[in-house]
């Protein structure tokens, strides 16, 4: 089965949600020209690391977040992969990722395992503790954020179980540009899956964001990658060559869990 993916490598408006929902709107609009299947948006697309502010620009529940691309996502008949937003719940704020499909319904959420203590997230988000696997069109799918990507354990978890493609949102950022390309590329090849990461560009009072968003096949092939700005990036993918590909290397068959 073929998919059209279409990353939104936002340029976030620190700590405005109300501009940030106005140019999602504006770049959903743009990317419907290239009829996606699936739209990607970057992490914490909302509020951005405004981290202090939190407990005032945070979604409650996630709520406004669901409805704008649940509107979204019927209005234009396509499904999203809905970044992740700054996710207020009844013990505190999470960091948290939204699928919903083309019928409007919220498919799945995963809120960030793997807090990034050098952006002093431990000290305002709490830790999710649920599988980031989905399901869109009966195939399955994983969805992580940001320094997810550097626990190839964590990401194994979900393709031992079958997913075929790795979404991976973020904000990451311009310093470390050089790990984003090869930890994203490693992915896909050990994992032997496409990888859609889709990054900010920008940036914020404390850091500047690399963009780079990238889509990579299951050989480690970046078959589109954007650059620093804002930009709408898109790419077919063939899920068959995720199958072929493990019958090649049948890796996941030649795994030794029971010494690992």
């Amino acid at each position: 089965m073929k998919f059209k993916i279409t990353c939104l490598q936002m340029d976030i408006a620190f700590g405005s949600p109300n501009k940030n929902y106005q140019n999602a709107e504006k770049l959903i609009d743009e990317a419907m020209t290239e009829k996606p299947d699936i739209i990607v948006l970057p992490e914490l697309w909302t509020t951005g690391y405004d981290l202090t502010r939190l407990e005032q620009i945070a979604d409650k529940d996630a709520g406004n977040t669901i409805r704008f691309l649940r509107n979204a996502a019927i209005k234009y008949q396509v499904h999203f992969v809905g970044g992740s937003v700054a996710n207020q719940g009844e013990s505190g704020v999470k960091n948290t990722l939204l699928i919903i499909n083309k019928k409007g319904e919220l498919v799945h959420s995963y809120s960030k395992l793997h807090l990034f203590k050098l952006m002093d997230e431990h000290l305002y988000l709490e830790a999710g503790d649920q599988e980031g696997l989905f399901e869109l069109e009966g195939l399955t799918f994983s969805g992580v954020i940001c320094y997810d990507i550097r626990f190839p354990e964590w990401i194994r978890t979900h393709t031992a179980k079958g997913a075929e493609a790795l979404f991976v949102v973020a904000e990451w950022p311009a310093a470390r540009l050089t790990h984003w390309r090869a930890l994203l590329i490693a992915r896909a090849i050990e994992n032997q899956c496409f990888v859609i990461a889709c990054n900010r560009s920008g940036s914020d009072p404390n850091n500047e964001f690399a963009g780079h968003s990238m889509i990579i096949n299951p050989w480690g092939e970046v078959i589109a990658e954007a650059g620093a700005n804002e930009e709408i990036l898109s790419a077919e993918i063939e899920l068959e060559l995720v199958k072929d590909i493990r019958k090649q290397i049948p890796i996941f068959k030649d795994r030794r869990p029971d010494l690992y």
